[in-house]
Parts: C-alpha cells; structure tokens; sequence
C-alpha cells in the first residue's frame, strides 16, 4: 500500500472521540499533505481541466462514447486503479491519496458518478472478496480500462432495504452454472459496462455475490433513464432472464453477500463524501468569480455584504467537512499501516479497519453531500437569474448535486446508523458510552464547577465541544432509559442525536485542525482557519442545542422535562464569535485567492 502520507496519527477506536479528549497533533488534516500527494493532485485536476471540463456538453448529451474514452484516458495515469494491489496493475492507494484524488475528479459530476462506479463500489468486491484466479482475470482489465464495471444491488422495490431484493440465483443440475432471474434498477454505468457486481438470493434467502459479464446469455439492459442531474452517467435497469454465470463467478461465500454490500458502501460513503467536499469548493469558486465580475449599484456584488455572507459561511461548512474528511481518511490509514492485501489476512484486516470506522464514513457520506447542496445553493443564488440557466456551469453543479443525499445509502438511513451503531457498541462493551453516561450524570448532580475561564487560544471553542459531547450522552442516555430496545423506533429522536453528533465530529475536527496549525505558525497565519472554525461553531452550537431541546420534548414532559432542560442549560453557554466581521475578513481572502482561499493541494 502506497505510504505517501507522512504525518501519522493516533490510532482511536471509531466512535471513541465522542467520550475523550483528542489532541491537535492526534489529529491529519490537509495541511499535512505530503509533496507525493499534492503531485498526484495537480495531475487528476490537469486532466480534468484539460480533458473532461471542456467536454461536459459531450456528456450532458447522453454520449456514452465520450465517456468510455475519458476513462480508458484516465487509466494511462494508473487512476482506474487507484484501491487496487500493485500485482494486478493498480496503485493500491492509501485513504488520504485516494480522497484527494476524488476531490479533484468532482469537477465534472456526471463523470466523478462514472469513474467512481468503475473504480470504487464496480471493483472493490473482486479487490475485498475476490479469489485469486477471478483477480488475475478481472482487475488488470479494470485497470487499464479495458473492461469497465458497475455494481448492481438496488432494484425496483427495493432500495434503503437492501436485503429484501427478489433476485433469484439457482443452480443448475450439474453444478456448473447458476441462473439469475430479476431486475436491477439504477445501475450506474450500465450502458458501457462490461462487469456487474450483482447480488441475488441463493435458495430464495442467501444474499449472494455474483460477478457477471455483459456477454453472458441472459443478460442485458434497459433504455437510459432520463435523470434530474447527473445526465453524462449512464444509468439503466439490468436485466437478468435465466442468466448464464459461471459458478466460479460466485463471489465470496454463499449467503455473504450482504457483507460484501455493506463493506463496499461504507468506503463508498467516505469517497462520496470527498466529492462533494471537491464540488463544494469548484462551486464556491464559480460563485466567488462570478461576484467579482458582476456588478449592480456601480460596484461588484462581492462588495455586498450578504454576498460576503454567503461566501463566507459557505467556506466554513467546506472547512467542516474537508476537517472531518482527512481526519477520517487518516485514521483508517493509521489502523491499516503495514498491511496491504498480501499480508497474512491481509484483506480481512483492511475490511476490519474500513469497518471500524463506520459511523464516521457515514458522518462524512451525510455531512459531504448537505455541503454540497448548501454550496451550489448559494452559488445559483450569488449568479442570480444567470444561475438558472443552463448556459452557465452552477446550474449543472445544482442539479448534479441533488442525487448525493440519495446515493450510498440515503442520508436518512445513515442518520440512523450513525447513533445505532454507537448504541450497538455500547451495549456490546466496545464503547464506553455508559460509563461516561453515568459520569455525566454524577457531574449533572453534583455542584456546577465554578474554574475561571481560560484565556489560551479558542478556549471557548474547546469547552463548547467539551460540553456538546455532554449534550450528547445526556440526550442519547435519557432516550435509552426511556425506550429501551425500542428505541430503534423512535426514528426522529435517533435523528436528532444523528445531527448533534454529527455537528460535534464536524466542530472538534475544525478546531483540532485550526489548533495544530496555530502550534507550528502565528496566530496571524492561523486567523483565517480560526475564523473559519468560529464562523462554523456560531451556527453548529445553535443547532446542537435546538436539537436537544426536540429530542428531550419529545422523550420527557412536565417536572422531568423541566429538569433536564435545566441540565441541558449548563451545558449551552459558548458566547459566538461577531461573525460578520469574520465573515469580512474570510470574504476577502475567497475573493483575492479568486476561489476556495485554503488551497493545500
């Protein structure tokens, strides 16, 4: 595995940031970037400058050629390869390289959905839980393009609920075949795609994994489906009429396909999540050149202060993510180092650490993908009745954007992963979760402390993290008093936890991020980071406790809910920042860097 990251972190348990200290330097964030990475960064932004952006019209006509030949392009740069071993071609990138590039192939998103098809969910099943011989034939023709590939679980009943699909998988009497009967829907690449990963029942219930080819008697596909966005991607049905596969095709273990399902995606997750902090930035950047250009009242609209507004807290929903993103990516790296697929249990320990962060992919999937809408939003709004029209580029990024909520599991299945997972490992012993409970509930009792405040740099920020994590176990340890095992049914209170969680991950990995580079340089060259990070905790620690406050109405009521909104109380006094004055201070350097004003790569 590619060891281009050069700055190490701790290695933490997923999850364990909620209930224990981090520190700045414990932490990977995008300043650390080894020369390596930024090299490889400046050859996937060229070829996408160079080769892809000036082609976007090609694609939004429905093009499929075009596509298939900016793919096989991109493989003479090693970048269909990026996850696989070097044995079959591929580069087998760690995670922070492999985010960075994902970034930069935003750019285009009906081309970003294509490559990330191919290379990401298309090839990590063989990569995962391929034997060696389906290795040797599938991933170098995957790598160099040859053969392109796509992943086929959805279909058209069943979409969040994975595991109900109805497609069938019979043996044949000889035992040399398997017969596929069913329906794929949606399947991303499937108008070029020679390779389907596909999932179907063996014996009516055994969720399994087939690899299955294009030329296969049986198998084909439906007509384009005319989507919202996205519209330079193929996408069809896949249809499978007594499918011909191979037994050998079978991937993995019979009845374990849902494993293969669930692996897949949770790195998927993360990879959407880096694409939408690369569309994020490439919309800021439209918007922020567009408002140097356009003037009304005699001066440029960027002048405007609501202009400089929307610049401004939408970089620091950008910084938020980008934070999360390289601090995630980091540490399933730090829990991989020294392992690569031909290590004794290789593959096994890579799934094992991918899964381990779990509820931070999905953090990452959710928190990504609302940045993005959030961004080409304010761009349209910033092009004003020019960002409606298809004669220039935000109002693609706007309808491009909409399907990353619904992609890689919608955001609301992932809300309910994220503090079910937790609970999970709580229960299980995994997660300390309960003793810090029952800690917190002897500090709730027990005299508030009266330590002065500190005066070391974003102090308040500190303790406001401090204090979310608080808010956090006592909302979540007064839901599960109260419902118990049903509180998997209780879907708006889980949701409320899901997005107080979030917002402490997305606010303790800007601080962190701002803290270290404040460590190694003056507070000068940390002031746009900090205002950065302040801007976003002004409006994060607003929305932690509103959704405190619903979840706790919505679990206690009179004396009882009195009292914990009391609790909750001491716990909800971070003082914001005059974020407008940041605000200034960020708009202007957006609008001197001409884009994005943190440009690590």
């Amino acid at each position: 595995m590619s060891t281009a990251t050069e700055t190490k972190v701790k290695t933490i348990k997923g999850g364990s940031w909620l209930i224990e200290d981090v520190a700045p330097q414990d932490v990977f964030t995008p300043e650390d970037f080894s020369d390596e990475q930024k090299l490889m960064a400046q050859t996937a932004e060229e070829f996408m400058d160079q080769e892809v952006v000036p082609r976007s019209k090609e694609l939004e006509e429905k093009k499929i050629e075009t596509n298939v030949e900016l793919l096989r392009k991109m493989a003479g740069l090693g970048l269909l390869g990026m996850d696989i071993p070097e044995k079959f071609g591929g580069l087998e990138l760690d995670k922070v390289t492999g985010m960075i590039l994902a970034e930069m192939l935003a750019h285009e998103g009906s081309f970003a959905v294509s490559h990330g098809g191919h290379t990401g969910i298309g090839s990590w099943p063989i990569v995962f839980y391929g034997n060696e011989a389906q290795k040797q034939k599938y991933l170098p023709k995957i790598c160099s393009g040859e053969w392109l590939s796509a992943y086929a679980l959805t279909e058209p009943h069943c979409g969040s609920d994975a595991l109900a699909l109805t497609t069938r998988a019979e043996l044949s009497p000889d035992g040399k075949t398997y017969l596929l009967n069913g329906t794929k829907m949606w399947i991303t690449n499937a108008g070029f795609a020679d390779l389907f990963m596909t999932f179907a029942k063996v014996g009516g219930d055994k969720i399994t994994c087939f690899i299955v080819e294009k030329g296969f008697p049986g198998v084909s596909t439906g007509a384009e489906e005319h989507k919202m966005g996205i519209m330079g991607s193929s996408t069809r049905t896949l249809i499978l009429e007594d499918a011909r596969v191979p037994a050998e095709n079978l991937l993995g273990e019979i009845g374990k396909g849902h494993k293969i399902a669930f692996n897949c995606l949770n790195m998927g997750r993360l990879k959407l999540g880096a694409g939408a902090v690369g569309g994020s930035k490439y919309a800021l950047g439209y918007a922020i050149r567009y408002s140097k250009e356009r003037t009304a009242f005699g001066k440029a609209i960027g002048e405007f202060g609501l202009i400089q507004q929307k610049i401004a807290r939408t970089s620091a929903h950008i910084y938020a993510a980008e934070s999360m993103l390289y601090r995630t990516a980091a540490m399933i790296d730090s829990i991989l180092e020294g392992v690569t697929h031909d290590s004794p249990d290789g593959t096994q320990l890579i799934l094992r650490g991918i899964e381990e962060y779990a509820i931070e992919c999905s953090i990452m999937k959710v928190m990504g993908s609302e940045t993005l809408d959030y961004s080409c939003d304010e761009a349209v709004q910033i092009y004003g009745g020019y960002g409606y029209s298809k004669d220039y580029p935000v109002e693609r990024f706007y309808r491009d954007a909409r399907i990353n909520r619904i992609f890689e599991g919608t955001n609301e299945i992932n809300r309910l992963l994220i503090p079910g997972l937790l609970l999970r490992r709580a229960m299980k012993g995994e997660l300390a979760l309960i003793p810090a409970a029952k800690k917190l509930l002897d500090e709730i009792t027990g005299f508030p402390s009266l330590k002065e405040e500190s005066a070391e740099l974003l102090a308040q920020e500190k303790k406001c993290v401090a204090d979310a994590k608080k808010i956090v176990l006592m909302v979540a340890g007064a839901a599960m008093q109260k419902f118990t095992d049903k509180l998997v049914d209780q879907q708006e209170i889980l949701g409320h936890i899901a997005d107080m969680i979030m917002d402490v991950y997305a606010c303790e990995s800007s601080l962190l991020r701002t803290l270290k580079l404040a460590a190694s340089s003056s507070e000068e060259k940390a002031r746009l980071h900090m205002d950065l990070t302040q801007i976003y905790f002004a409006e994060a620690a607003a929305r932690i406790e509103g959704e405190a406050k619903a979840a706790l109405t919505a679990i206690a009521e009179g004396d009882l809910l009195r009292t914990q909104l009391a609790a909750l109380k001491r716990f909800t006094k971070y003082i914001p920042t005059n974020t407008v004055v940041a605000g200034h201070r960020v708009a202007r350097a957006s609008l001197e860097s001409n884009g994005w004003p943190l440009n690590t790569h």
